[in-house]
């Protein structure tokens, strides 16, 4: 007898998964909260991951030096995302425990402050990202003729980061509530508009000009710009759980220092990994920009598999938080179980596709024999470590998802700046490994800090953590 798939109720999960399911994610299966929460959170993150791929695709068309480009100024701008994705870590947590305590006023208020937060940060950067470009190219290593051509997409992605950086809170402050299909949505207009605009601006078409690589920045602020409307409009219009009125953009100091308290360890936690992604791409630029270029495109396809894996991950936050507002800490440790076990056998999947084909995935970006020969070689070597990285990144937001963003600053403090940077130096440098050297340090790092991970996170103290 043979099984009508689009009858089961797996497909009616998922067609409700995408319309947004505003169901209680502390009562019923832990398996239907996973896969409620995750197929929208895959979608979005996915969707980012295919933008990714889609504009290094495109900027590859312009030349090595704008592939560069992107790299470098990539590798200070994450700077900026470990200072968003640590208020978003902090956003998600306070609001998923409001949820998860019934309260709708307390993650109303969470919401504001967080958002005004942000606004502050990103400003601030902005300015100082748009007047320095050039030096910053400078300092990371970047040769003369690189910095002519691309410092205009560093003024444009840095100048305009407030884009990037609500699109991040604002996602999270919906993810906490349990809004998942809001933010995958929100997520698929920007990178939508983005992949639409990218090649308008890079190429030139009609009235609008050839831009160059800085094309793909001014694309990138239109896109998330319009995003963080269509956010600011669901959270004014009440089309989520959360609706904000003129009423509460007021400052409340005191959650405002709930935020921060919960956010510095998120923010320490992303700015000990960032830092040393920026230590390893100035690295990585000694060895000339052909090895650079494969070095970044490798990356960016990686984003395309990891993405999904951190949706999965966000899931399991999301549900850690609500479920411990409700008072329900074993139902939280058993989805973090269950959504590690799932993330598995994705990112196991992947890995073995990666080990094979990588020399024809990083041809279809680039055609030069030094950009492909490095490329692959970065996306077999950390592809080797995909299966640790899965439980690793699960059990990371479990911690985060309670608001202990304090374990995992440590645990990152050990695995990237104890063990990631002097070991890259020494088998680059020192033992004359080159590229591979760096490559081998991602992955054995990401190898500990899962090991590390695993051992805090049996211990239990994450569960009667307070925010």
């Amino acid at each position: 007898m043979s099984i009508n798939p689009f009858k089961s109720r797996y497909f009616k999960y998922f067609l409700q998964a995408l319309k947004g399911s505003h169901g209680d994610f502390t009562e019923g299966s832990v398996r239907k909260a996973i896969f409620m929460l995750s197929i929208p959170m895959i979608l979005e993150m996915m969707m980012e991951s295919v933008f990714a791929v889609v504009d290094i695709a495109y900027v590859s068309k312009v030349s090595v030096n704008a592939v560069a480009t992107i790299g470098l100024t990539e590798s200070v701008i994450t700077l900026l995302y470990a200072v968003a994705i640590g208020l978003s870590m902090a956003a998600t947590a306070v609001v998923a425990r409001r949820i998860g305590e019934k309260d709708v006023t307390g993650a109303r208020i969470a919401a504001v402050q967080a958002i005004i937060l942000g606004s502050v940060v990103a400003i601030t950067v902005g300015i100082f990202g748009y007047i320095y470009a050039k030096d910053i190219l400078q300092l990371m290593g970047g040769e003369q003729d690189l910095i002519e051509e691309g410092y205009g997409y560093t003024q444009w992605l840095i100048g305009g980061n407030i884009t990037i950086m609500l699109l991040f809170l604002i996602n999270a402050i919906f993810r906490g509530a349990g809004d998942a299909s809001v933010a995958m949505w929100v997520l698929v207009l920007s990178n939508g508009l983005n992949i639409i605009l990218d090649p308008i601006f890079i190429f030139g078409w009609g009235p609008i000009p050839e831009f160059g690589v800085k094309g793909a920045a001014i694309a990138t602020n239109i896109g998330r710009g319009t995003a963080v409307l269509v956010q600011l409009a669901i959270l004014f219009l009440g089309w989520s759980r959360i609706k904000v009125t003129l009423r509460n953009w007021v400052l409340d100091l005191k959650v405002m220092w709930n935020l921060v308290r919960v956010s510095l360890g998120g923010i320490a936690q992303f700015l000990i990994g960032t830092s040393s992604w920026v230590f390893l791409m100035r690295l990585m630029s000694e060895f000339g920009s052909e090895v650079l270029a494969g070095y970044t495109i490798a990356i960016r396809v990686m984003m395309f598999t990891l993405m999904p894996s951190w949706g999965m991950s966000n899931a399991a936050a999301t549900l850690v938080g609500q479920n411990l507002g409700a008072g329900k800490p074993e139902r939280a440790e058993t989805s973090v179980w269950k959504t590690g076990k799932y993330n598995a056998w994705f990112m196991g999947l992947v890995s073995i596709g990666y080990l094979i084909f990588a020399p024809t995935i990083l041809g279809w970006f680039n055609d030069v024999p030094a950009v492909v020969e490095n490329g692959a070689l970065c996306l077999r070597v950390i592809a080797a470590g995909y299966i640790f990285y899965a439980y690793g990144m699960v059990v990371t937001q479990a911690f985060n998802g309670s608001g202990d963003t304090r374990t995992p600053t440590r645990i990152n403090l050990v695995a990237f700046w104890l063990f990631q940077l002097p070991f890259a130096y020494f088998a680059a440098k020192v033992l004359d490994y080159g590229p591979i050297g760096v490559f081998l340090a991602i992955t054995l790092a990401e190898v500990l800090l899962t090991v590390l991970a695993l051992l805090a996170f049996r211990k239990g103290k994450w569960k009667s953590f307070q925010v």
